[in-house]
């Protein structure tokens, strides 16, 4: 059984019945989001060492939370049964301990915890409200942080505020998401020549490594073609296998990796860079003629990407978004975990943009 399966099992066969004894006028939001493999649909037996089994997030009101949310957690502590289904529901300490803070609440016996929406939110982002969000704020979100969020299940929602929030951080507004897509067409047209000028010199190995670095940021650029929000490296090729774009990406980027020959590596990569333009003039947003040919007077394949990042750019509607240096967001300027997983430094760091 898949683990949003059992946690949904867990949620109605033991909590929800118990809630309802224990406060039955409770008013609560009931879901399985945040962290783990299986929000996403991954998880497996390799999973289970972590964190994995049945458990449930309750979401109630700040005055609710101070009200009842401790006591609660204690109740069922003694209410509890061992395991469900054949799966202990004590606590799997790695990486996740249980929640316990100002407004969040936990026992290490079972997987039951309260937050209020406003802390998990805090938690996540850095903002206790997803009303009017700004650009740099959607700029300081990680993709891995806003996909936990918006995947995995609600499985009880009373006043809909939970369900609305995934909602509005379903995807990127769609300045900032045309925003995104200029700055990775940056990031390919500042390496696309170095696969063959590296190959040239004879550093093979160096011209694999940057291939693989440009095979990654094509496969991210296919996450913002289908407005799909990408997941940690561990997923990565997993979640792309999934796009609908990648029946037409992934024979040359597995090519690329592949070749011996940096002229067949850039070569396919080039191929690669053309599918993503076709979708993207598919798709109906800031389209241009992609062209193929060598790195100005020098003999690499590359594609017209600057002209992509210049179309791209003045389709922006938003001027203050549009005046933006091309740089990008939090992930397109960092993969580092602390920073990724940190909200604060994550919006701290690109308020910086602003200068």
């Amino acid at each position: 059984m898949q683990g949003i399966e059992l946690s949904r099992g867990f949620y109605t066969d033991i909590v929800r019945p118990w809630l309802s004894e224990a406060a039955p006028e409770l008013r609560y939001s009931a879901a399985l989001i945040g962290y783990g493999s299986e929000l996403i649909g991954f998880d497996d037996e390799v999973s289970k060492d972590h964190n994995w089994g049945p458990r449930v997030h309750i979401l109630l009101s700040r005055d609710d939370f101070g009200n009842c949310a401790r006591r609660l957690v204690d109740e069922f502590s003694k209410f509890a049964p061992a395991d469900y289904l054949g799966e202990p529901i004590g606590w799997r300490s790695r990486p996740h301990p249980a929640s316990n803070s100002v407004e969040a609440a936990g026992a290490l016996g079972h997987g039951l915890e309260f937050h209020t929406l406003e802390a998990l939110l805090e938690g996540h982002f850095a903002v206790r409200s997803v009303e009017n969000l700004n650009a740099l704020q959607w700029l300081g979100f990680a993709e891995q942080k806003l996909l936990a969020f918006t995947s995995g299940a609600v499985f009880h929602d009373d006043d809909s505020r939970l369900s609305q929030a995934r909602d509005r951080l379903g995807y990127f507004p769609e300045d900032v998401w045309l925003y995104k897509i200029a700055c990775q067409w940056r990031r390919i047209a500042e390496e696309q020549a170095f696969v063959g000028r590296a190959g040239q010199v004879g550093d093979d190995l160096g011209s694999r490594v940057i291939a693989a670095r440009l095979v990654r940021d094509v496969m991210r650029m296919g996450f913002l073609l289908e407005r799909r929000y990408a997941p940690y490296s561990k997923w990565l090729g997993s979640s792309f296998a999934r796009l609908p774009i990648a029946e037409a990406l992934s024979p040359h980027l597995k090519r690329a990796l592949h070749s011996n020959a940096w002229t067949e590596r850039e070569d396919a990569l080039a191929w690669a860079y053309l599918e993503l333009a076709h979708r993207q003039n598919a798709i109906g947003i800031a389209s241009f003629e992609p062209i193929v040919g060598p790195y100005h007077d020098r003999p690499f394949t590359t594609i017209n990407a600057d002209d992509a990042v210049e179309t791209t750019c003045s389709a922006i509607a938003d001027a203050s978004i549009r005046q933006l240096p091309i740089v990008g967001s939090l992930d397109q300027v960092s993969d580092l975990t602390p920073l990724l997983e940190d909200a604060k430094l994550s919006q701290r760091m690109m308020s910086q943009l602003r200068s």
